[in-house]
């Protein structure tokens, strides 16, 4: 194998993509937005070329979208808090399960919005609306989310 000059061993290309060749079958990757069914979120071959499992796809994405606004949401810091009244080293282990929680559901939403399609990135952002509203808005009976103070006035912030 010509490695322009550095001499790898006779090593072959990795067993993946010799699979990947083999199996002869269209990858679809993208790097710039694009409309269509045709795609790959986050897993290989998933939803593929099938519209039902694309539709699947969607609905995923926008729970993935409504389960972070309820992470992030009073609802759950109050039910949180009144288990810090009673056992604040259960409290503590419970707000880290939450917040790794979270954070994990974050980066799976993020993973997802990389396939650059854009029916993916329109439910994701329907989805942490419907979820801002049923949490986090104080429309449907649950405290409204705090807005955060004037930060030109806080000394810490630069």
């Amino acid at each position: 194998m010509d490695m322009g000059g550095h001499d790898m061993g006779g090593m072959s290309p990795p067993a993946g993509a010799a699979a990947a060749a083999s199996m002869n079958k269209m990858r679809y990757t993208h790097m710039t937005f694009f409309w269509g069914k045709n795609s790959e979120v986050l897993f290989t071959m998933w939803p593929g070329t099938r519209g039902g499992m694309y539709a699947l796809a969607l609905i995923f994405v926008f729970a993935l979208a409504v389960l972070l606004e309820f992470l992030g949401s009073r609802r759950l810091e109050t039910c949180l808090s009144s288990l810090l009244r009673r056992a604040p080293a259960a409290a503590g282990a419970a707000r880290t399960a939450v917040h790794s929680v979270r954070v994990g559901v974050a980066y799976l939403l993020m993973l997802a919005l990389m396939s650059f399609n854009g029916g993916v990135f329109l439910v994701a952002v329907a989805g942490h609306a419907a979820g801002f509203l049923a949490f986090r808005s104080g429309l449907l009976g649950c405290p409204p989310a705090q807005v955060e103070e004037d930060r030109k006035n806080n000394p810490a912030c630069c």
